[in-house]
């Protein structure tokens, strides 16, 4: 059993690296080679850690670093990937990742598995590991998740009343949805702009998006699609894909003839182009979090909770955000700094 590390190791690849995270039947879009090279562009400098048994990689973790003064902060999203439940594996991953992390003089660890609340055994690995709860999550806590598996029909059946109709409403009525390439970027951010100043969000830079579209076009993993009508763009969405999984990542609209439900239209033919990929799942990528609730539509969902819950999705929750402290007092300021601050 032997460590690689990307930037010190050839044999570790994107194509490598990918394969391996898929292997997981849960390995996220976000544990791929192309999301760490788009937050390097921004700010942050990805490094891949694999561990290697028989000639083949076994697990890994896509870690962040980013500054904070004379230390860093370390930062697994999503992670790690482990193929089977072999603790000596994965004990020689974490311990890999720990030294990784003090030699970048690292204040914490941060991560957020994929790793459903329920499954008391991932809390127990965490736990064992020396990670403990915090509530500084990044991803979101709850989502809806749509299986993409039954037809159309089914699909379209097991939403609400009211959504199916609206999806038929907006067609009618003239909007047009179209999965335009790069190009598009510049209508997308305007009604990305839009929506922030209107639901009181921070957003990307256009750069950003334009980034992360084009890495993911360039391997078939991303869409962006526009409604328009009347040639006014309207909405527009985002979705990613990988693993047989699609995400809801980003999305916008603007103030104009929402009466017209291009926003259903849109989710509804982001759905199909999953479909269409192999994706079996579709996440609408986050809702208010609360108690754990496995059993249909929490009833605090109000707003975009409630929108997203409409298309017949299952509520998911996760483990949530997991640290590991390795410089006390760096990580008890930056709580005491963040409590200030909100």
């Amino acid at each position: 059993m032997r460590v690689l590390q990307s930037g010190t190791d050839d044999n570790l690849t994107a194509l490598s690296w990918d394969a391996m995270v898929a292997q997981d039947p849960r390995g996220h879009l976000l544990q791929t080679w192309a999301w760490g090279d788009l937050k390097s562009a921004f700010g942050w400098d990805a490094v891949r850690t694999a561990i290697v048994q028989d000639g083949s990689l076994v697990a890994g973790a896509q870690t962040l670093y980013r500054r904070l003064g004379p230390f860093s902060v370390a930062y697994i999203p999503k992670g790690p990937a482990l193929l089977e439940d072999d603790l000596a594996v994965s004990n020689a991953l974490w311990q890999a990742l720990r030294a990784q992390a003090r030699a970048r003089h690292s204040a914490w660890i941060m991560c957020e598995p994929e790793w459903y609340d329920q499954e008391a055994g991932r809390k127990s690995w965490l736990a064992s590991r020396g990670l403990g709860p915090t509530h500084l999550t990044i991803q979101p806590r709850r989502t809806i998740v749509v299986d993409l598996a039954p037809s159309e029909d089914d699909l379209l059946a097991a939403m609400k009343p009211k959504w199916r109709y609206n999806i038929r409403l907006s067609m009618r009525r003239g909007v047009e949805v179209d999965q335009v390439g790069a190009g598009g970027i510049d209508a997308f951010f305007e009604l990305m702009r839009i929506t922030g100043q209107r639901d009181e969000f921070g957003i990307h830079t256009k750069d950003y998006y334009r980034t992360a579209l084009e890495l993911f076009l360039a391997q078939s993993r991303a869409a962006l699609f526009v409604a328009t009508y009347e040639g006014r763009a309207l909405a527009a969405l985002m979705p990613f894909a990988f693993n047989g999984q699609a995400w809801y990542m980003y999305g916008a609209s603007s103030n104009e003839h929402r009466e017209l439900m291009p926003n259903h239209q849109l989710q509804w033919r982001a759905m199909r182009w999953a479909k269409d990929l192999g994706c079996t799942t579709y996440d609408l990528w986050g809702i208010p979090d609360a108690k754990p609730d496995n059993e249909g539509e929490p009833a605090e969902l109000s707003g975009v909770g409630r929108f997203k819950a409409g298309f017949g999705g299952r509520v998911v929750r996760y483990v949530g955000a997991y640290v590991d402290v390795l410089n006390r007092p760096v990580y008890k300021l930056a709580i005491l700094t963040q409590r200030l601050r909100s």
